[in-house]
């Protein structure tokens, strides 16, 4: 055996995504300047790397080790954003789960995760209490605000000032910070589960660095000088994208917003902290342009995001049209950790979701994996560095969505000679009328071209012969007008007759998902109510 061959294998170099995001920290003349602001208070780069410090500390203390779950059921603030940064800089896993969970949805992810240690903030306390007493895996919480937390006997619960107290009192770092590598596992976001089970993706830390290499610089352009607003929040892969990994890795500054958005309550906080960067969904976009936002409340945002679901046109032009920002509308996925496709500044196509953000790989597929040819329909696929390694514990759907460096979205898109992607809906909720292939979002971008509408869904539901046929579920403009008979015939003079839904449902409003997506399912189940269809 040669000296060459004998040598021991190199050891991957170092990278933890804390480190990257907090870079500014380390510098002088940028550690003083604004990190985090809100109604939760400001924070310098250097305050939150120090609280950030505090809470590694703490939670070292507590007994958790390098790549352990810990989940976290807290508002949007400083304190969440330093436990999701300080449980990183340890080595071990944050998991950022949905504010809006039941006691028995929460319980259910922390046995999934097997986490010891629960990080929860007082107004949810509720819904802690009745999750714990489920799961027994759970030895540790911390309480953030001035509420308790009643817990089963061998549950600690502490204070996060606590917390953050013993891990002051231990020198505020981790006096052997774990070894993270670009492979590390870094952060877990667990899915909706609005078809199933709920599942944890497993990003690592050089994910991080990716997104906000590609999409953050070269598609937002992301300075120090942007300030971000997000509606979607820090549990989810779009929020902690547009409040965490963008700003601060540029040196900028989040908006940390704890409450639940409403338009009046967004539109007051863009006037109050003048945001330059705002990220929405197409159903909140609507419901701001229903509410008649007033147009000084965008005065200092140079431009928008929309992701969640497709953007139709309509709705795209009429947000740009009141109040002067461009909409970038994009895709990405809590598998992708963020926009992997997405409109340009000055180059919005509305109705398409654009076109590859760099950095990734796009290609449409057909029933047996095939690559189609423009203008045809099929499966999206996407391949890059950020795509989680898998769903934790759940092998065959694991095998089934990641296969080889390619992910398969579930998304039905359509790609032009340009580039540009256009989504026709989930592969699931595509139907036929009359023996064609109908997308439900191109009847619902029709139906939003009506000035009398404000959202619209449309589902396929059996005739008396057992054939689809397309409903649309349709909320109105608040003092408008609209009747069913108008909007089919409205559908049928701007699409091909077949596409016309052969019903239309008045209705008060959309069920969606905590993230904003159209529950399309519930949509379903509402329509076959209403026409006593089974």
């Amino acid at each position: 055996m040669t000296a060459e061959t004998a040598a021991a294998p190199a050891v991957p170099a170092t990278f933890n995504a804390s480190e990257y995001l907090l870079r500014a920290a380390s510098e002088d003349e940028t550690a003083g300047r604004t990190a985090l602001t809100g109604p939760g208070g400001d924070l310098g780069y250097g305050e939150l790397a120090e609280l950030a410090g505090h809470v590694a500390a703490g939670l070292e203390g507590w007994g958790l080790r390098g790549e352990e779950r810990v989940v976290l059921f807290m508002a949007d603030g400083p304190f969440m954003a330093a436990a999701i940064l300080g449980a990183m800089r340890l080595g071990a896993v944050p998991v950022p789960v949905s504010t809006m969970l039941t006691g028995a949805e929460l319980a259910a992810l922390l046995n999934d995760a097997r986490a010891r240690v629960l990080l929860v903030s007082d107004r949810f306390a509720a819904a802690a209490e009745a999750a714990l007493a489920h799961a027994p895996g759970v030895r540790q919480v911390a309480v953030e605000g001035d509420g308790g937390l009643q817990a089963p006997p061998g549950v600690r619960v502490s204070p996060f000032a606590d917390l953050i107290a013993a891990g002051r009192a231990r020198g505020g770092e981790p006096r052997d910070p774990y070894l993270t590598s670009d492979d590390s596992s870094a952060l877990w976001l667990y899915t909706s589960g609005t078809t199933g089970r709920p599942k944890g993706a497993m990003h690592r830390h050089a994910g991080i660095r990716h997104v906000v290499e590609t999409y953050g610089r070269q598609v937002l352009g992301i300075t120090p000088e942007d300030r971000c607003y997000s509606v979607a929040k820090l549990f989810f892969a779009y929020g902690i994208g547009n409040s965490l990994f963008f700003p601060l890795a540029a040196g900028a500054t989040a908006i940390l917003d704890p409450d639940r958005p409403t338009p009046a309550s967004v539109a007051a906080r863009l006037i109050e902290y003048r945001p330059t960067l705002f990220f929405a969904v197409p159903t909140f976009y609507a419901a701001l342009l229903n509410a008649d936002v007033p147009v000084e409340a965008f005065a200092s945002v140079r431009l928008a995001v929309s992701a969640g679901e497709p953007l139709p046109a309509e709705l795209c032009r009429r947000f740009t049209a009141r109040y002067g920002v461009e909409v970038l509308d994009g895709i990405g996925s809590t598998e992708c950790l963020h926009i992997f496709l997405s409109n340009r500044p000055g180059r919005v196509r509305p109705g398409t979701t654009g076109t590859a953000v760099p950095g990734y790989e796009l290609r449409i597929v057909d029933a047996e994996g095939a690559e189609v040819a423009p203008g045809t329909p099929g499966t999206l696929m996407v391949k890059g560095e950020s795509i989680a390694t898998g769903y934790w514990c759940r092998t065959d759907t694991t095998r089934k969505v990641f296969q080889g460096e390619w992910l398969r979205t579930g998304d039905t898109y359509v790609v032009d000679d340009d580039g540009y992607y256009t989504c026709l809906g989930r592969t699931g909720d595509m139907l036929k009328a009359g023996g064609i292939w109908v997308s439900p979002s191109e009847v619902e971008g029709r139906l939003l071209e009506h000035p009398a509408v404000s959202m619209a869904a449309v589902v396929g539901l059996p005739d008396a012969d057992g054939l689809d046929r397309p409903v649309a579920a349709v909320v109105l403009k608040e003092g408008t007008a609209a009747e069913p008979g108008e909007l089919i015939d409205f559908c049928r003079a701007g699409l091909a007759s077949y596409k016309r839904p052969r019903e239309v449902l008045i209705v008060d409003g959309l069920p969606t998902t905590p993230t904003g997506k159209l529950r399309r399912f519930a949509v379903r189940e509402l329509a076959a109510t209403l026409l006593n269809t089974p």
